[in-house]
């Protein structure tokens, strides 16, 4: 099995700035595809209809912003110790949500493919 514990939210003025943590562990082959997504439950519809993505980095260094967080968000990754970063800078309210990292990999069972999502972590910006 893949654990995945994020880490990094909290509260933070308007134009400030935070980082993320995402660091996955267990039986890992490789992870070819991590990504950051986020769901405010106050805007938006049910968590397991909606999420919105904020950055996908794929093992080969391709990297997809969403629109709203071009020029202000950076995703990267350290794949020694699995672990995928956001760094938040100039951060508005519209960016208070609850941030879930995803990561798809393969396992060292055979390298069946895992789809693992994080337990979440606020991220609040008040206007």
């Amino acid at each position: 099995q893949v654990q995945v514990v994020e880490s990094g939210g909290g509260l933070v003025q308007p134009g400030g700035s935070l980082k993320l943590s995402c660091a996955a562990s267990g039986s890992i082959l490789s992870i070819n595809v991590m990504g950051w997504y986020r769901h405010n439950p106050d805007t938006q519809r049910d968590l397991d209809v909606q999420r919105d993505l904020v950055a996908v980095l794929t093992l080969g260094g391709s990297i997809t912003y969403g629109d709203s967080v071009k020029g202000r968000f950076t995703i990267s990754r350290d794949n020694a110790n699995n672990t995928v970063f956001l760094q938040m800078n100039n951060l508005k309210p519209e960016d208070t949500a609850v941030y879930y990292c995803n990561l798809v990999g393969r396992d060292t069972r055979m390298g069946a493919v895992f789809n693992t999502w994080g337990q979440g972590t606020q991220v609040t910006v008040p206007s």
